[in-house]
């Protein structure tokens, strides 16, 4: 079955997770029927997705209206009805092998013969699951996050005997309802992003049981020393202490004694009232404190998380842009641990995995086969020019990991932000990428350059503090990918939709031109935070606006919308979103097949004499118009102009 294939969809369970799927399912524009045991459980469910789709129809996050979207949906209690005409049948019941194969040995005799049966499981074996099934090669996992409406990330799961042709149609499907999918190649415990969070949430937690760190040491030096959005034992809280500890115990890992205990008391965090830390009326909840994580051994944490992530990669599982991916879409880590890994270098992960086992002896401590391979090839990361990933040598050749390039056969260089967990949020990483995308780009090849945001959500919304959690403010300089930008030699736009909010406005503002939809927003918020933007964006604001704009724009850290950011000189359009494409290709064809030479030198005349006198400007003008007179491209120029056709400019 290819992904043209599948028209209905069948959904079964109602609950926060089967709601959410059917609900983003039915966006995407398929019939789906939802089913669940009970018609009170269904209409529960039901009454969820018409509340949820209120809400995002009021921040315009939807494209029709709630009813359209509500027409798509049906809904079943027998289980036959729900699947009879499924061609994709998405089970999220409750996380018990039992039931689970149960239903799926009723899939196989009701759904039709060619139908893909997927498991919501975010823990039990694909294997064992398809084997309830006389169409193994059919069955695979698709592990959604919770609320599905919400998380970017599905997990695509091969069981032993799940064909490509199944993976590769649900992976399809996942892109298709709007989703990022990573594929699980091997139906390994924790599939990628439980498994490598594993030692996030335990190895805290042994360290804790040891007498050797609190709790809120771990939670405030992963949360304020190295970026993390929550802290261990805050996400243990949030997440459900049994759920980690039943994970464990099911897998026959190692329980730490201090999850055991919280089990045993019935303390499980936030739902319970109480866990690692006291939710109830007097209670404060995760209380720590910045200063609270001096002294504690965060290496040691991480170079477990490093470790899981060579296992999955080392045995297959996935790839290092798929544990990445999965980790920061699936739980906001800032950046993925295989490039973490490649910072902190991967001898300096090894030595201390060696340590910890020769200390303790425990086997998750054991260093992974894969691990020790790259260290002895040299790949011990990015000062070395390559460790999980390949940071390029002479030649240029990187492998990016915050955003994606293309460069067109007509010479355009399209360069999309990709951090849309963050909002396409500026991190070092991001930054230091757009470097070295544009410092190694092939001026023979490039005419124009375009920038814009993964998704729909951010063009860019400014700087991602977490990213720079740790470094010495003294570190921290943003100025530099500004500038690169600014100084581009070739024309460079940015395609804007949604937030474009302080160092992402700087991003805007560095380009040449800047193309918005209607629904977009402006602003540096940063006076609200004490600061005021680092990147250029006082000063070339003070250049392109009025005074009293750009400082309306800077002291009252306000948003604007892009029909007022196009009245004040601040973007070149404000489009609608039908008109968006067309205008932004307008613009395009005149910088891509425009005289390459003469664009450049517009540029450059236009940069640098913004800041000198009247005069100087002049002569530079002079100069390079003096120049243009002896190119090709001007003979060219001239002669399509005598002949009423179109110029073929190649930049001579």
């Amino acid at each position: 079955m290819s992904l043209d294939d599948i028209e209905r969809v069948a959904v079964l369970g109602a609950g926060s997770m089967g709601h959410g799927i059917t609900e983003v399912v039915a966006i995407a524009g398929y019939e789906v029927t939802m089913r669940d045991i009970e018609q009170e459980l269904v209409d529960d469910g039901y009454d969820s997705i018409e509340w949820s789709l209120e809400k995002l129809s009021e921040k315009d996050r939807i494209e029709e209206d709630v009813e359209d979207v509500m027409a798509r949906i049906s809904t079943a209690v027998d289980l036959e009805t729900a699947v009879e005409d499924a061609d994709l049948v998405i089970e999220a019941a409750p996380e018990q092998m039992s039931l689970k194969k149960d239903i799926f040995g009723q899939l196989d005799e009701f759904t039709h013969e060619g139908a893909i049966l997927a498991s919501n499981t975010s823990s039990l074996s694909i294997t064992e699951i398809a084997s309830a099934t006389d169409r193994p090669k059919q069955v695979c996992g698709m592990h959604f996050f919770n609320p599905p409406v919400k998380m970017d990330l599905v997990e695509v799961i091969y069981g032993a005997e799940t064909s490509d042709e199944t993976a590769e149609t649900v992976y399809e499907f996942t892109e298709a309802i709007g989703k990022t999918p990573i594929y699980v190649r091997k139906d390994v415990n924790g599939f990628v992003v439980n498994g490598v969070l594993g030692p996030f949430i335990t190895e805290p937690a042994w360290m804790v049981s040891e007498g050797e760190a609190t709790i809120r040491e771990a939670d405030a030096a992963m949360v304020h020393q190295r970026g993390y959005p929550m802290g261990p034992f805050e996400l243990a809280d949030l997440t459900g202490i049994d759920i980690n500890y039943h994970v464990r115990a099911e897998a026959g890992l190692p329980v730490p004694p201090i999850m055991e205990e919280k089990v045993e008391a019935e303390e499980y965090g936030q739902k319970s009232g109480k866990g690692y830390y006291d939710y109830g009326e007097d209670g404060e909840g995760a209380n720590y404190e910045p200063g609270d994580g001096e002294g504690f051994d965060t290496l040691r944490v991480e170079a477990c998380i490093v470790n899981q992530a060579a296992r999955i990669v080392g045995e297959d599982v996935a790839t290092p842009e798929e544990v990445d991916t999965g980790m920061r879409l699936g739980t906001g880590f800032p950046e993925g641990p295989c490039r973490r890994a490649d910072k902190l270098g991967l001898d300096t992960v090894l030595e201390k995995l060696r340590d910890l086992h020769e200390e303790y002896g425990a086997d998750r401590y054991e260093p992974h086969p894969y691990l020790v391979e790259l260290v002895e090839e040299g790949r011990t990361g990015e000062d070395a020019g390559a460790g999980f990933y390949e940071y390029g040598g002479d030649d240029g050749e990187r492998d990016y990991q915050t955003l994606n390039t293309n460069l067109t056969e007509d010479g355009l260089l399209e360069i999309e932000l990709d951090r849309q967990e963050r909002l396409n949020a500026l991190s070092a990483d991001l930054m230091d990428e757009i470097i070295h995308v544009l410092e190694h780009a092939d001026m023979d090849a490039v005419r124009a350059v375009t920038f814009e945001g993964a998704g729909d959500r951010a063009f860019c919304a400014g700087a991602d503090i977490t990213g720079f959690a740790g470094m010495d403010p003294t570190d921290v300089d943003v100025t530099p990918v500004f500038q690169t930008v600014n100084d581009f030699p070739r024309p460079t736009l940015a395609k804007i939709q949604g937030f474009c909010l302080g160092g992402g406005l700087e991003l805007a503002l560095a380009c040449d031109l800047r193309i918005a939809t209607e629904d977009s927003e402006f602003g540096f918020p940063e006076i609200n935070l004490g600061l005021i933007p680092g990147g250029g964006g006082t000063q070339r604001a003070m250049r392109m606006l009025t005074e009293a704009r750009a400082k309306e724009l800077v002291f009252r850290g306000e948003r604007i919308d892009a029909d007022r950011a196009e009245h004040w000189g601040l973007i070149n359009r404000s489009c609608t979103e039908d008109e968006y494409e067309e205008t932004v290709e307008e613009f395009l064809d005149d910088l891509v097949y425009g005289a390459p030479i003469a664009l450049r030198k517009a540029k450059e005349v236009m940069n640098e004499g913004r800041d000198q006198d009247i005069g100087a400007g002049l002569v530079m003008e002079s100069q390079a118009f003096g120049l243009l007179l002896t190119t090709d491209d001007m003979m060219e120029g001239a002669s399509a102009f005598m002949e009423k056709r179109d110029p073929e400019f190649e930049g001579k």
